[in-house]
């Protein structure tokens, strides 16, 4: 590409509370690198709301001005030698560093990027004219972190089993309806499947289950789940999860916290609890992903609620971010350069 055309229109968070539509200079691509047009991304209700509030704690690679955005799909327009991909693939982008002037922390929310081929991975789409399919595209990034809660954990033996779904998921968004669906697959390694329960305090986000049921917390009298996964984020809630653990149970912290996570002892004590993180997801689960979704095991519909136009982002951002209707906001770049 020539050095007029190595810009791009992206989402800059300015500072906490300040973000805007801005023209950024790229890095040139390397002959490992592809160069995307970005047609949708999606904004982030955990991680990207922390840094819209400041929220954020502090880690490397953090600090204003940043590009948020690690959900972007697009089409290769430039694919360099050594990049393993080819012009006009359709991929899914996991964020970006590739910006003059914005750090790139997540860095996919661009009209366009640069980024390593070996970092994009070509979208699970039916046809160019499969629009939904398309969109829909954007939740790989979710679905994988949905699906990294069930793999062991590091430093496990080679060939270890999957670990079993959760059977209680704490909170009915995106990320613990993926995880919900995700439990209701049997498959060899989990032949007897049973649906999960969900908690949701929310009226408004009971609604969608399919295949597994959604309670208020306080009409649940289960106290022996075997292992209970949190999405809320809410850091005041081990004390609740522990009480309704069976011996030997687990807690799987599946959300981002912005404060200190605490649990009084002797209930956990009682109880021999077990505390996992799990953290962001892995090549390997993005790939099994990308195989569910590609079969039709693995449904993506009915999760993203809202859309808008690239060029209305901070008016979208606030939606995203305050409206509890909305479960995933994409931004449509497809008419921007």
């Amino acid at each position: 590409m020539s050095a007029p055309e190595m810009t791009s229109l992206a989402v800059v968070l300015e500072a906490p509370g300040r973000l805007a539509l801005t023209r950024l200079d790229l890095v040139p691509p390397t002959e490992a690198d592809v160069v995307v047009d970005v047609s949708w991304s999606g904004i982030s209700t955990g991680t990207e709301r922390l840094l819209y509030t400041g929220r954020m704690p502090t880690f490397p690679g953090m600090g204003y001005p940043l590009v948020p955005g690690y959900e972007s799909v697009g089409v290769v327009r430039e694919a360099g030698p050594a990049s393993g991909r080819v012009a006009g693939e359709r991929v899914f982008v996991p964020g970006a560093n590739c910006y003059r002037g914005a750090r790139g922390l997540f860095g996919g929310a661009a009209s366009r990027v640069v980024v390593p081929g070996n970092r994009v991975m070509p979208c699970p789409v039916t046809g160019a004219d499969d629009a939904d399919a398309d969109q829909q595209a954007v939740l790989l990034a979710l679905a994988a972190t949905a699906y990294h809660v069930t793999t062991p954990p590091a430093g496990s033996a080679p060939g270890a089993a999957r670990l079993t779904h959760p059977d209680l998921i704490v909170g009915h968004g995106v990320l613990g309806r993926l995880l919900a669906r995700l439990g209701t697959l049997a498959d060899d390694e989990n032949p007897a499947s049973a649906a999960p329960t969900v908690w949701e305090t929310d009226p408004a986000r009971r609604a969608g289950a399919n295949g597994y049921k959604v309670l208020d917390p306080s009409e649940d009298p289960r106290r022996d789940y075997r292992t209970i996964c949190d999405c809320s984020g809410d850091p005041a809630v081990l004390d609740t999860l522990i009480s309704r653990l069976a011996p030997g149970g687990e807690i799987v912290l599946a959300g981002f916290y912005h404060q200190p996570v605490s649990f009084s002892f002797p209930p956990a004590f009682m109880r021999e609890a077990r505390l996992r993180i799990a953290a962001e997801w892995k090549p390997a689960d993005l790939a099994a992903i990308v195989d569910l979704v590609a079969s039709g095991r693995l449904s993506l519909d009915g999760l993203i609620t809202h859309r808008s136009a690239a060029t209305d982002a901070p008016a979208a951002y606030e939606t995203a971010f305050g409206d509890a209707a909305c479960l995933k906001m994409i931004l449509d770049w497809r008419r921007l350069s």
